[in-house]
């Protein structure tokens, strides 16, 4: 039986930037991805996406004759939704309300024709299920995602032993150590959450660990770090300073001091030593961020809201992000003063104004930054970088005015 999860149109867009560069289904919250959560609980080999077409070749769909099960990418997984799933017969859908869950297909190649024309054989969800609609959702959700696949990761396993006398460990039955880890004098209490430590990272001297979070393969707790709590930290990620509720997807750096809270960053992303955001208003007001499907900041009705970053952007030292700032993919944010609070992709620039982050050059640092983790910027990385390049023009407002004023980095 086939797995395919598939991008709804009604939520996709409304998780950009983060679904410009990945189906919605490879989000992470938690210690999974929305896909990896759906594999390990269905039991299956492998999953495939039924995404953009420009997306299809680093993502793909895989097999897609015969029957199938075919998955909304924006749901998240638990134990009961998977036996509703997998108790599906051909031809049945399964709805929480007005939103398609999954099916049961006899012709996966079938699939676009009977998501739009509807299924005649319906069931309701035993209890409302946990949806992936907007950005913020990631940050909001993680908590109670971490704690629930952490369940799902260690049912039956044992943790490997701490190995450093001078860690200090809280609630140890809520800690679990993959192999490889390395503890070197840090702080973790997993009194509020579980603590889980990914396949060799590392958790370097006077780490202050607050559960719950997810330390995925290869990555690092830098020394003297804060982490407080809800946080999750993508695979070969190196995470420093004061940290909060906050998502990196991973093969990111925020290596140094400075605050992130509330806040999603892409992979690819580095943060300059002292980044700061602010995740809550001096007025305590909701806070608004952009929406690339509005095309306008629009009402999170969250009181706390840091910065989502796209893949490939980064920032240089001392960049101070507004509250709900939202930076496109490969933007390069540097100098004084507060940025503008949507920051199209492909920017070069800050308070002082933006011009185009020119596609050779972004794609030239892209294969720098990628380079170091021993991975190539091949053919399909590159089409996909052109693509989301000429996705985002219209979002680059002074290209507007001709050449001349883009390289001024004027703003309109």
């Amino acid at each position: 039986m086939h797995v395919l999860l598939f991008d709804d149109p009604a939520i996709r867009p409304h998780l950009l930037p983060f679904t410009f560069t990945r189906p919605v289904a490879a989000l992470r919250c938690g210690i999974l991805t929305l896909a990896e959560k759906w594999q390990r609980r269905l039991g299956a080999a492998q999953v495939g996406y039924l995404t953009e077409p420009y997306l299809q070749a680093k993502f793909p769909a895989g097999d897609t004759q015969g029957p199938a099960l075919v998955i909304n990418g924006a749901v998240c997984a638990d134990e009961l939704l998977a036996e509703q799933v997998l108790a599906l017969q051909p031809g049945e859908a399964l709805f929480c309300e007005e939103l398609l869950v999954a099916a049961h297909l006899a012709d996966a190649t079938q699939v676009a024709e009977l998501i739009q024309e509807g299924f005649q054989r319906t069931r309701e969800v035993a209890e409302p299920v946990t949806v992936i609609r907007q950005p913020w959702h990631l940050f909001l959700y993680n908590g109670a995602e971490i704690r629930r696949d952490f369940a799902l990761l260690t049912r039956g396993r044992q943790s490997e032993p701490v190995g450093d006398a001078h860690t200090i460990v809280y609630a140890p039955e809520n800690v679990f150590i993959e192999p490889g880890v390395k503890i070197r004098a840090a702080i973790l209490n997993a009194e509020n959450g579980p603590i889980y430590l990914g396949k060799n990272s590392q958790v370097h001297e006077g780490a202050i660990i607050s559960g719950p979070l997810a330390l995925c393969e290869g990555s690092h707790i830098n020394a003297g770090a804060k982490m407080r709590g809800d946080n999750t930290v993508g695979p070969f990620s190196k995470v420093g300073g004061e940290v909060g509720n906050s998502i990196i997807l991973g093969y990111s750096n925020k290596g140094h001091d400075g605050y992130l809270g509330n806040s999603v960053i892409g992979e690819w992303c580095n943060l300059g030593a002292d980044t700061n955001t602010s995740n809550l208003k001096n007025n305590y007001a909701p806070v608004k961020i952009w929406s690339h499907a509005a095309g306008r900041f629009v009402n999170t009705g969250q009181q706390f809201c840091g910065l989502m970053m796209g893949d490939h952007s980064k920032c240089g030292i001392n960049t101070m992000f507004n509250t709900g700032t939202v930076v496109g993919v490969a933007a390069n944010v540097f100098g004084a003063g507060f940025p503008r609070t949507f920051i199209p992709s492909f920017s070069w620039g800050g308070a002082a104004g933006f011009e185009t982050f020119k596609l050779p050059k972004a794609a030239e640092v892209a294969e720098r930054v990628m380079a170091r983790r021993q991975l190539e910027f091949d053919q399909t990385e590159q089409d996909l970088l052109r693509h989301v390049y000429e996705l985002t023009v219209k979002d680059r407002v002074w290209e507007r005015s001709g050449p001349a004023a883009a390289e001024r980095g004027v703003e309109l």
